[in-house]
């Protein structure tokens, strides 16, 4: 087989998701660690989530009925499930990359960081990695992104490096092409490490404070459901 042959066999068979499919699986995939008590993820507290204004690039806003779409979409492609529980007045949904791809909890935390902030170096990456997976090196995360390049078909691609910077960026394929969207951006590598520690501490702040917004919301919505 040529080598045009294989790369035109790589993209048909590698996953395609829209922006909003991409998001919602990565949302499902944060909560699951971020906010295990709320996990699986109700309609509106997915919507929330889509919609957070931290820890995402880029920001979105969407409705809970675009929210429910991109869910019957992969919902019928496998990638996420509705799931019942005993007790509940309201859906509950789970994403299913884990069991789809094979992905132990440090390769999916890299995977759904990428796919929430889109393209990163491994250093970005562990320093924003939170309560998603506690990496020891960003060896350890390098070794990650490298299980996830060498899947078939492959889920990150190291992107092209860029002039006047140090340290490669990754990027997920799940969209069908790797795009670096701050390749034009410049920044001072001698201070970026302290920056993004910094950052990943208040964005890690932040996350935390609008987890328990959350579990107060739906514990709320449970309450009032009682006298309904």
């Amino acid at each position: 087989m040529s080598s045009s042959e294989e790369n035109a066999r790589e993209a048909a068979d590698a996953p395609r998701f829209d922006p909003a499919e991409i998001r919602v699986l990565a949302v499902l995939a944060e909560k699951e660690a971020l906010t295990p008590d709320a996990y699986p993820m109700s309609l509106n507290a997915l919507t929330n989530g889509c919609n957070q204004l931290s820890s995402r690039d880029p920001v979105m806003t969407m409705t809970e009925d675009e929210v429910r779409a991109a869910l019957q979409r992969l919902m019928e492609r496998k990638f996420a499930a509705e799931v019942s529980q005993a007790g509940a007045r309201v859906a509950k949904y789970e994403h299913r990359m884990r069991i789809k791809w094979a992905l132990e909890q440090d390769k999916l935390a890299v995977l759904t960081i990428l796919m929430l902030r889109g393209a990163q170096t491994a250093g970005e990456i562990r320093a924003r990695s939170g309560r998603l997976h506690d990496f020891a090196s960003v060896a350890s995360v390098e070794s990650a992104l490298q299980f996830l390049a060498d899947k078939y078909p492959p889920l990150v691609a190291r992107l092209p490096r860029t002039p006047g910077t140090k340290e490669a960026r990754y990027a997920a394929l799940l969209s069908g092409e790797a795009v670096d969207e701050g390749a034009g951006e410049t920044q001072d590598v001698r201070t970026a490490p302290a920056r993004a520690d910094r950052i990943a501490q208040l964005e890690a702040q932040v996350e935390r404070l609008q987890a328990e917004v959350v579990e107060l919301r739906e514990q709320l919505h449970r309450f009032r459901q009682q006298f309904e």
